[in-house]
Order: C-alpha cells, then sequence, then structure tokens
C-alpha cells in the first residue's frame, strides 16, 4: 500500500460500502503516553507508597514509572500519518488544576490538554477529508458532571459536522457521503445518555498479560466466545505488572513489547476482517511506527476482496 496517511480512500471501492466494524483498523493503545516526561506527577489513582517516594525520591521515582507508563513514541499527527484510525484517549482531571485544564493520563499526567489535541486531530482531518477517526474517550479520572459536560462541548465545538451521531454503524460511503469523519466513543453512560453525537464504550479486549503467548491465547478465547456487535478492539499489548517489575528493574514497556513483536505480528496477520463470529476489527498495539504493525492491519482489508 502507498501512503498509509490516505488509505481508507485508497481502498479497494468494493470496501467503501462495508461498515466500519468488518472492516480492519489499526489503533494505538494509550495513544497519548508520548508527552510524558520524568517530571510528570503520579496519577493520584496509583499506591501511597509510590506516591511517597515521589515526593521524597522524585529523581529515582519518576523515570522509574516512565519506563513502565510510556506506550508510543509517535505524537498524534504522526499517528495518523502512519494510518493509526483508532484513538485511544484516557481523560483525566489532574488535582490542582483549573477545571477546563483536563489532560491524558496513563500512571502519570500529560502536560498535553485535551482541548489542544482533540485540535490538532481536526486540523489533520481537514487535510485529510476522506480518512475517518474513531475517538475512544476513557478513564475520567477524578472528573464531575460538569466536566464531562465541558469536554462534550469541546467535542461538538472543534469537530462540529464532521461529527458522525450514534446509530448504526456507517460505510466509508455513507460517511464520505455526509462529509462525516469522526465518530466519539464515551465511556461513561450518563454523559452519552445526554449527547447524541456521543457513542457508546468501544469494547477492548486487554489480556492484562505479561507473556506474549498467554495475551494471544486470551484474544483467542474471546474470538471463540463470538464478536460483539458493533466496532471493537482487540488489544495486542503485553503488560506489566509489580511482580514482573521487581524482578526486572533494567527493563521497560518498550522493551517487552519490542519482544513480543515476532508473536504478535504472526497472530495479526492470521487475522479476518468481516462480519463472521471470529473476525477482528480494530486491532490496537503500543509503539505502533516501531515496526510495520499498521501496514499488517491496513492489509488484511485485501482478504475481503481476493477470493
Amino acid at each position: 500500500m502507498g501512503d498509509q496517511a490516505d488509505w481508507m480512500s485508497q481502498l479497494c471501492p468494493r470496501l467503501w460500502d462495508v461498515p466500519l466494524h468488518h472492516l480492519s483498523i489499526p489503533g494505538s493503545h494509550d495513544t497519548m503516553t508520548y508527552c510524558l516526561n520524568r517530571k510528570s506527577p503520579i496519577s493520584r489513582a496509583r499506591s501511597r507508597l509510590l506516591h511517597l517516594l515521589g515526593r521524597v525520591l522524585p529523581f529515582l521515582t519518576g523515570p522509574a514509572v516512565m519506563k513502565w507508563a510510556v506506550t508510543q513514541t509517535l505524537d498524534v499527527t504522526r499517528q495518523l500519518d502512519a494510518g493509526v484510525r483508532y484513538l485511544d484517549l484516557r481523560i483525566a482531571h489532574a488535582p490542582g488544576g483549573s477545571a477546563r485544564n483536563l489532560c491524558f493520563v496513563h500512571m502519570m499526567y500529560t502536560k498535553a490538554l485535551v482541548e489542544d489535541t482533540l485540535t490538532e486531530v481536526a486540523e489533520w482531518l481537514q487535510l485529510h477529508p476522506r480518512e475517518v477517526v474513531i475517538v475512544a474517550c476513557r478513564d475520567f479520572e477524578g472528573m464531575t458532571r460538569e466536566m464531562h459536560d465541558y469536554l462534550v462541548g469541546c467535542i461538538v465545538n472543534i469537530f462540529g459536522d464532521t461529527l458522525c451521531p450514534r446509530g448504526e454503524v456507517p460505510t466509508l460511503g455513507q460517511l464520505w457521503a455526509r462529509e462525516q469523519q469522526v465518530l466519539v466513543s464515551y465511556e461513561d453512560e450518563a454523559t452519552v445518555s445526554r449527547h447524541d453525537e456521543l457513542w457508546p464504550a468501544i469494547p477492548y479486549w486487554w489480556g492484562n498479560a505479561v507473556k506474549t503467548d498467554a495475551l494471544l491465547q486470551f484474544l483467542e478465547t474471546k474470538k471463540g466466545h463470538g464478536r460483539p456487535g458493533g466496532l471493537f478492539v482487540a488489544g495486542i499489548n503485553v503488560t506489566e505488572n509489580l511482580c514482573y517489575v521487581l524482578l526486572h528493574p533494567g527493563d521497560s514497556l518498550e522493551e517487552m513489547t519490542r519482544r513480543s513483536v515476532p508473536l504478535t505480528t504472526q497472530w495479526v496477520r492470521a487475522q479476518q476482517p468481516g462480519q463472521r463470529p471470529h473476525c477482528t476489527n480494530i486491532i490496537a498495539g503500543d509503539f505502533v511506527g516501531a515496526d510495520g504493525f499498521v501496514s499488517d492491519v491496513i492489509s488484511l482489508n485485501q482478504k475481503l476482496v481476493s477470493p
């Protein structure tokens, strides 16, 4: 495939009438962690011991946590350029910030603000009018109802008429005809019930496994139970636990991910998009620019047109 910044518009015309949940779509897990740094505040959801260490030994704790908190190195524009079309946004209100200072979180809080990032996505979409992005808003650590309404207001103001309101999962052809480019899924049910612009939370199959073979076994078991009715994500991201971190002080999530690539690549290439129970849809990973992951996921769509 050529330039992946516009891969959707370059798909075989026979796929323009296939609903998005029957296509193969690459995603990034914990999309915004590329902007964490060693001085990023530790999330209040982390343990008290970690917070104590952060106050007493910040020069040790920050770098140690960051090794396991960072899941991406490409910024959001470069992820979109690379072909990523599902963004996993873990949103939080950091203690002490104003009600409008919503940031992103994964063990630590980002300095990047949600409003600025959504604007960056909207500006990218203007340059790529036939590309479609699925934005998953999740977690919402420390957020009140007023903050949710403020965030939805930002989403509506920034994306405007390019938002696709919830309903039947659309095809690319339908979205192009309506000049719509963004589906926003939102993990807070009460907020979704108040806003037609939002889609319910998209299920994310998270294996929570240190070992790659255990992760892939989990995904195969989920497939065996049948796919959800709409959009859904299979996460090929390995996950550390406290025991692993303590036993491997020199390791990092990036190293863990790199070692998992041969097996996860083999698994991805064996997948099949479509509507049958065992078919996959969005596949999300860590460090998405590091290998051929995005290309492999996009290429699966060829299986829908090949005999």
